[in-house]
């Protein structure tokens, strides 16, 4: 079977381990967000990549979700007894070599999936990592404080503003050019199921579906999500600050109503979320916190369950429409 899931950070990096475990004989690739990356001195990081490479690769820090396991910061101390800025973007040292073996070969001329690759072939994280895009996309929120009104980057807004400050749009800076990087298109269009994870559906989900042609490619397809919300709440992170900047409701409903039926053939819900609908999508319910990979496993076989299903039926109902049964 040939999986596709789109990815964010740690929700995406930790579902995509229990797919993983609930498909161990699929050839899976994930699609992985972009538009958090930034250059902060003057290495090019990539937040989404690296957390889904290494939770999958066993060499994330478990606790946070995010940065390596058994991590030091004494350049970043140092970075601070020299007084330069940004303070409030923390790099672990065991982190900023993953950060200047990427920016190095970005600076030599290989594109940013390519760099993927060989940072892959350390951590092994047994699926197939492509960047939604080669080309430089950042997303930027546009907000309004006592400085004015101003755009800053999104890790500015979700790192050290940790959203208080209201957004009032986000602008994907770069997305009006970008070009799915190699592979994208072809992993959908080959795809038996695509899976949409836990990952944050405006600034994950909703960046990867903004390049050119993936959403196109994606709703010729079988799609299943998980959603991201459990009884009105995210259940980590910020969401709710980025749903509301779009004028979208904190629940399982309002993530279902702005992924649409035109994207979406099934939807997977918490318990707690039990009664939401939208007509052409199939909803089913169930646990959906990862609190263990047994958790995510049984989540991720959930939605596989569903999606093959639904393609099923769709085989099914296309045969029919041409008088000849399905294989």
């Amino acid at each position: 079977m040939r999986i596709v899931s789109l990815a964010g950070g740690i929700g995406g990096a930790r579902f995509l381990r229990g797919l993983k475990a609930a498909a161990p004989d699929a050839e899976i690739t994930a699609i992985v967000n972009t538009g958090d990356d930034i250059t902060l001195f003057g290495l090019r990081i990539c937040p989404d990549l690296d957390t889904v490479m290494y939770t999958l690769g066993g060499g994330i820090n478990e606790e946070q979700g995010w940065g390596r396991a058994d991590e030091s910061f004494t350049v970043k101390e140092e970075l601070a007894a020299y007084e330069v800025e940004p303070q409030w973007f923390g790099l672990g040292d065991r982190d900023l070599a993953t950060h200047i073996v990427r920016t190095q070969m970005l600076s030599a001329g290989y594109p940013l999936s390519q760099v993927t690759e060989a940072l892959c072939a350390r951590w092994r994280p047994g699926i197939r990592l492509l960047p939604m895009t080669d080309d430089r996309v950042e997303t930027h929120v546009v907000i309004s404080d006592d400085q004015g009104r101003r755009a800053i980057h999104f890790q500015e807004w979700w790192v050290r503003l940790r959203a208080s400050v209201p957004a009032e749009r986000f602008v994907l800076v770069g997305a009006d050019t970008a070009k799915p990087a190699p592979g994208v298109l072809e992993a959908i269009h080959d795809a038996d199921v695509v899976i949409l994870p836990p990952s944050n559906p405006v600034v994950s989900i909703g960046t990867i579906l903004q390049i050119a042609g993936v959403r196109e490619a994606l709703e010729a397809k079988t799609v299943v999500g998980v959603s991201p919300i459990i009884g009105g709440a995210p259940v980590r992170g910020m969401a709710d600050a980025c749903l509301a900047a779009i004028g979208v409701e904190t629940s399982a409903q309002g993530v279902l109503e702005l992924y649409g039926s035109a994207l979406l053939d099934g939807w997977l819900v918490a318990e707690e979320d039990a009664g939401v609908a939208l007509d052409g999508v199939v909803v089913e319910a169930r646990p959906l916190l990862m609190t263990s990979l047994e958790a995510a496993r049984d989540i991720a076989a959930a939605a596989l369950d569903l999606a093959r299903s639904l393609r099923e039926k769709k085989e099914a109902a296309r045969g029919a429409g041409t008088g000849r049964g399905s294989a």
